[in-house]
């Protein structure tokens, strides 16, 4: 028989967990870090460069994920005592033709932001004997095709389906896996380098705005909290409605 459900005040409270978040030192990442620990959470805030510094309950870690993601959970256990929580955020997003797109290129692209991935799911799972809950954060590309992102939206949708296939196998674990798919979110200095693409992108957003690393940091602190206690393999898209469109 399941448990009496949590009070809605206690709802998104992370009081007593343990998280670790991946490209904490990005925008996206920052955020993310930065909502988890707001909501109580004691938070591992992981970098290729200086992550932030979010005060008591915080520490960070620098290193390359998909080579040093058994480093990275084990710091969590070593400074907080336990691992509940990882968003694996890290991730790169260059621009390249089709045509000019060498199998190096793809190669990078799949390992860091899919084995990357991979890899953080098994070690943290490996740590979390009492179950836990595990974010991966996609891209709307994962669903709908960009020009000069086909390796970067073939990296995505595999993130999705990592996420499916993880949600199946760690279930009966106690570990939920989910993943948050943005679409684009403003940046310092998007908008003056790269004014046509905002423009077009607020005419198709129903909601005609961009998203902001909060939007997707919210989305995820829902996903770990109780309040999502019974979803696991899901793709939460977080794009203001722009998939929403007529397709013909």
């Amino acid at each position: 028989m399941a448990s009496p459900p949590p009070s809605v005040g206690s709802l998104l409270d992370l009081t007593g967990q343990v998280a670790i978040v991946t490209g904490a030192s990005g925008n996206i990442g920052a955020g993310i870090a930065g909502r988890l620990h707001e909501a109580g959470a004691s938070v591992v805030a992981h970098g290729r460069q200086a992550p932030p510094e979010l005060g008591e309950r915080s520490t960070t870690v620098l290193g390359d994920v998909e080579r040093d993601a058994h480093a990275i959970c084990a710091r969590a256990v070593e400074a907080f005592g336990r691992l509940d929580i990882v968003v694996s955020n890290a991730g790169i997003q260059p621009v390249v033709q089709l045509g000019a797109l060498g199998n190096e290129d793809v190669a990078e692209m799949m390992r860091v932001n899919v084995v990357s991935v991979a890899a953080m799911t098994r070690e943290a799972a490996a740590l979390m004997p009492s179950g836990g809950a595990i974010v991966n954060v996609g891209s709307i590309e994962g669903l709908q095709p960009a020009f000069d992102h086909s390796h970067y939206a073939a990296s995505k949708a595999a993130v999705i389906m990592h996420t499916r296939a993880a949600a199946l196998e760690l279930g009966p674990k106690g570990i939920r896996v989910n993943c948050v798919s943005p679409g684009l979110i403003e940046a310092p200095g998007m908008e003056a380098a790269w004014p046509e693409g905002v423009a077009r992108w607020h005419a198709a957003a129903p909601l005609h705005r961009l998203g902001t690393p909060a939007d997707v940091a919210d989305a995820v602190l829902f996903l770990v909290s109780p309040a999502a206690r019974w979803i696991s393999g899901a793709n939460l898209v977080v794009d203001g409605g722009v998939l929403a469109h007529n397709t013909w």
